[in-house]
């Protein structure tokens, strides 16, 4: 078994200072150093004896990650600021390097120090990271009276993410920005959303944003359900007590992959990734200007990290990886959709599909018919006005088969 080779060593702001006297022995024993972003300068002053090379992120990540991997089993040691498991480069190069190959070294990480700093509980606060990522990505975490930490890219990020609270009427949030937290240049910069947005105060460009939201903010709750008008849509959409109850039957995990088979503007799978727990999903729909739909749907429901595949059923699933559940919203009499969908699904995976037409109700019970799984029929009214009064106004019923998929299947 090749022993361990690479060494992750997380740095604080004050440098070499930061490092424990083992982690300095590990650096200095390395043949070759791997420099983090931000850490160009923190080698200056230090001797290397013997050293072989010293690379940096900077000539692409994919390259200086293949001249690492050619190295394996030579000492090499990685800098990185704070934890490098979190959010970090230790958890990128875990893909790559078995964990029995590795030691990591943390510093406290930027969330660790802000909570400090604030008297926040970490437990209690939403830990992101906007930095090289889309902005979109706090949507899903503006709620009244939350509270959210966020590495950042830079000034830039602070500036946009004020003008976003801005927009979506959380103005009177508190912002904090924290520099260089734990280093001579250490300041906070602390504002109410909108003056921030108003005045762009001058801020480092290492930094970490906190926000303190306001408990007055427009609620969209994590949990499923949303309000329909929540998102753009063309009348294909799973509204909110269906899709509360469809949810429900596929019972999101950790980790879990869902695919989204005729995916309409993808209230279903935007959804589901709300959930959290590193949920993934890909939402396959043929019309074009439904997939224009999805995407606006993500990013304003805060996860611009669903997979899109614009392409119709079956022929838009080759290729994908294997999910764990499947939601067939559309095209269930078309033929192929479920044999593919079923075969693609892994072992004690869960299939659930929904109907509102005659033929999509008899399809569903020959399906159950041969699979088992359990058939469910939905009627919802809702509350409307009749001239001077309120009615109930039904909605079309809908049939929902939900079936595991046995290991024998």
């Amino acid at each position: 078994m090749t022993r361990r080779w690479l060494t992750i060593i997380g740095v604080g702001d004050n440098g070499l200072e930061s490092l424990t006297p083992e982690a300095q022995a590990l650096l200095w024993q390395a043949e070759t150093i791997v420099l983090g972003e931000r850490l160009d300068g923190v080698l200056e002053g230090g001797h290397l004896p013997g050293l072989k090379r010293v690379l940096t992120w900077s000539g692409g990540f994919r390259e200086t990650l293949q001249e690492v991997l050619k190295l394996r089993g030579t000492p090499v040691t990685v800098l990185a600021t704070g934890d490098p498991m979190h959010f970090g480069i230790g958890a990128t190069l875990r893909r790559y390097v078995p964990a029995e190959e590795m030691a990591v070294l943390p510093s406290p990480s930027a969330f660790s120090l802000a909570a400090a700093r604030l008297g926040w509980p970490l437990q209690s606060v939403a830990q992101i990271s906007l930095h090289g990522r889309p902005l979109s990505h706090l949507n899903r975490h503006l709620l009244p009276g939350a509270r959210i930490l966020a590495l950042t890219s830079g000034a830039e990020t602070v500036r946009d993410a004020a003008n976003l609270l801005v927009r979506r009427g959380f103005g009177a949030s508190v912002i904090t920005v924290l520099d260089h937290m734990g280093g001579p240049a250490e300041r906070m910069t602390v504002m109410s959303a909108e003056a921030f947005a108003a005045e762009a105060p001058a801020i480092s460009e290492f930094n970490t944003l906190a926000i303190d939201c306001a408990v007055d903010g427009p609620l969209l709750a994590p949990v499923p359900g949303l309000p329909d008008d929540a998102f753009v849509h063309d009348g294909q959409l799973t509204k909110r007590e269906v899709r509360a109850a469809t949810l429900s039957l596929l019972a999101p995990f950790p980790n879990a992959l869902l695919w989204d088979v005729g995916a309409g503007c993808g209230s279903i799978a935007i959804e589901w990734l709300r959930c959290g727990m590193g949920t993934q999903a890909v939402a396959i729909e043929a019309r074009a200007e439904r997939v224009t739909m999805i995407r606006t749907n993500a990013d304003a429901l805060g996860v611009p990290d669903l997979q899109v595949v614009e392409a119709p059923a079956p022929e838009g699933l080759e290729g994908l990886e294997a999910p764990d559940r499947v939601f067939i919203g559309g095209g269930l009499t078309h033929d192929g959709i479920f044999d593919d969908c079923w075969a693609a699904l892994k072992p004690g995976g869960r299939l659930v599909a929904n109907a509102v037409t005659i033929e999509g109700e008899a399809r569903l019970a020959d399906l159950r018919g041969l699979h088992g799984g359990e058939l469910t029929r939905i009627s919802v009214s809702r509350g409307a006005p009749v001239g001077r009064y309120c009615g109930w106004k039904p909605l079309m019923p809908v049939t929902i088969w939900s079936v595991t998929k046995g290991d024998t299947a």
